[in-house]
């Protein structure tokens, strides 16, 4: 079972301002087929609340802040996005929920396939179903 993480990407920069670069297969793990953004988030709005069969995503808070919860039936964790070179690697059996989001905040997604309705497991005992029966496979 991969585990979701934290990367810090280099921050390239000069009295310019600065610049932060990610490359499929070299700050991401996996080759990124879809882009997508959420922002304008309502204070008290709550998003995600999935997880996936078989997509991998990279979370950036290019600007702003949020918080991500992560439970992966055998541990759980709470992420602080607030810095353009935070990369959140989020792996399928990861359910997660996203929170707290800053009135700026801009939350990049950077995902490892097409959007397809049959990936998501919304319901969470369907996930702990799934995941917890891989988790004892391993």
């Amino acid at each position: 079972m991969n585990l979701s993480r934290i990367l810090e990407i280099d921050i390239l920069g000069d009295d310019r301002g600065n610049l932060s670069v990610i490359e499929n297969q070299v700050h991401v793990p996996f080759e990124v087929k879809r882009v997508f953004y959420i922002y304008s988030t309502k204070q008290g709005v709550c998003r995600g609340f999935h997880a996936h069969y078989k997509t991998r995503q990279a979370l950036i808070s290019v600007s702003g802040s949020c918080k991500v919860f992560l439970d992966n039936t055998i541990r759980t964790d709470e992420v602080l996005l607030d810095a353009p070179n935070k990369v959140l690697i989020l792996e399928p059996n990861d359910w997660h929920e996203m929170y707290d989001f800053s009135e700026d905040c801009v939350l990049l997604v950077l995902a490892s396939e097409l959007y397809d309705s049959k990936d998501y497991i919304r319901d969470y005992n369907k996930f702990l179903e799934v995941y917890s029966k891989k988790t004892q496979e391993v």
